[in-house]
């Protein structure tokens, strides 16, 4: 039986508006933990981290709420490692996408130098120099990989630096046309390994096989922004601009199935999930939840699969 550790993470601080906050509590109403302890695994739920709800900074137009971002990040760091400890798994609902930092800042702590895959419509390598966005959702990567204008109190508290090595990060589901000029030259620059949406789209576990067998060997984390998915046929993201494209929940649980039954994955994080928007359509969030469920019920590692 899997040991699951599930965490909340009520935090829309780094977000363009409030909701996502709410998130942690609409997934936990929705059962979730009751369908991950139906799928077979040992769920064990500690609750929730600071609640933190967006306002307007208008100190820092171009990096809101950072020090609220730096204490959310701060605070799932130390819980995560304390988690990661052992072989047991982590299930952190968030919250934001500055979650995904938080993860695998901890990993790091508990099991060495981390790896990601990260499952976003976007690629989230902005700074506060590079766009007028302000919202640091929209800037997580470029923090974890130092990049130049990256507000320096955000990367000071994911520990040494960088918190990931550009071969240690892959990208899973982007839509590249999305990306503004800045990302697209970090891509090429670093050579960053991106798997696109089309690939997820059209076959879902080979897409996320080649996602994660880009990464250099050792343990790593999962990341999803539920923006990946078509906001028609699941309408749960902050973000709505993703209309008539992106992936469905059903190929989204293959590509998250495939990554899950890894040896060396050890946690996944959920981001940017807004529970009013989810309301629009009463299945979006069960259909989610099953889909987890599904993707993360317990079944032998066998490394032959992945040599």
């Amino acid at each position: 039986m899997t040991v699951i550790n599930v965490i909340g993470v009520p935090s829309s601080a780094g977000s363009y508006s409030a909701g996502q906050e709410q998130a942690p509590t609409a997934l936990r109403a929705a059962r979730l933990i009751e369908a991950l302890t139906g799928a077979g695994n040992d769920v064990r739920d500690r609750g929730d981290l600071t609640e933190q709800t967006w306002s307007p900074d208008r100190d820092r137009p171009f990096a809101q709420n950072l020090t609220e971002v730096v204490q959310s990040v701060q605070e799932l760091t130390t819980a995560a490692a304390d988690l990661l400890t052992t072989d047991e798994r982590l299930l952190v609902l968030g919250g934001n996408c500055t979650v995904a930092l938080g993860t695998c800042a901890g990993l790091r702590r508990a099991s060495g130098e981390p790896g990601l895959v990260y499952i976003d419509r976007h690629f989230d390598l902005n700074t506060p120099d590079s766009t007028t966005e302000g919202a640091l959702d929209w800037m997580g990567l470029a923090h974890a990989l130092d990049l130049d204008g990256a507000a320096d109190e955000l990367v000071a508290a994911l520990g040494p630096r960088p918190l990931l090595r550009p071969d240690r990060l892959s990208f899973l589901g982007v839509d590249a046309t999305q990306a503004t000029d800045w990302e697209r030259t970090q891509v090429e620059r670093l050579g960053l390994h991106v798997v696109p949406q089309a690939d997820l789209m059209q076959a879902p576990a080979r897409a996320a096989a080649a996602a994660q067998e880009a990464l250099l060997p050792g343990p790593f984390a999962v990341h999803i922004d539920v923006d990946v998915f078509d906001f028609i046929d699941a309408p749960m993201a902050e973000n709505v601009n993703g209309r008539n494209s992106g992936s469905t929940i059903e190929q989204l649980e293959q590509a998250l199935a495939q990554l899950w039954r890894h040896p060396n994955c050890r946690a996944l994080s959920i981001g940017e999930l807004n529970p009013v928007h989810a309301a629009a359509d009463p299945d979006a969030l069960p259909r989610f939840i099953a889909a987890l469920a599904r993707a993360l019920t317990p079944a032998a590692r066998n490394v032959k699969e992945w040599r």
